[in-house]
């Protein structure tokens, strides 16, 4: 099995945390497994509080319990750097939400495999996991 730095979009990232059937198995198995390193993005975050402050049905959680629930599963933070921000311009443009887009970004730049169930998502780059 290859180690992997993964990057969970939002949506993965709140199925985790809330132990929703949503996520796939095989996706579950690699964000338990000790062998890889999962990192949450601080755009998450902030979409999850965006979100919830809007009253989105489908946004269980506000960003502060998100935040600790992610502290409590041991993933590690991926701050927003000029770079990341910066290297949005360089995306195709599949789509227009500034949430994923950054999310892309930031999974190029560093690099991270980010996990996705957004088939959108997944035409940006081939190191993109489409669960």
């Amino acid at each position: 099995m290859e180690v992997m730095d993964l990057l969970l979009d939002t949506h993965v990232a709140l199925w985790a945390i809330t132990d929703d059937p949503e996520l796939p198995e095989k996706a579950r198995e690699a964000i338990l497994s000790s062998r890889n390193i999962v990192w949450v993005s601080a755009v998450t975050v902030w979409e999850i509080t965006i979100k919830y402050s809007l009253g989105k049905k489908h946004m269980p959680i506000s960003g502060k319990q998100a935040l600790q629930y992610f502290r409590q599963a041991g993933y590690r933070f991926l701050a927003i750097e000029p770079e990341h921000a910066a290297s949005v311009q360089n995306l195709p443009n599949h789509h227009q939400d500034p949430f994923d887009r950054l999310l892309v970004a930031q999974a190029l730049t560093e690099p991270l495999r980010l996990m996705t169930r957004n088939a959108m998502i997944s035409r940006y780059n081939k190191t993109i996991i489409l669960i």
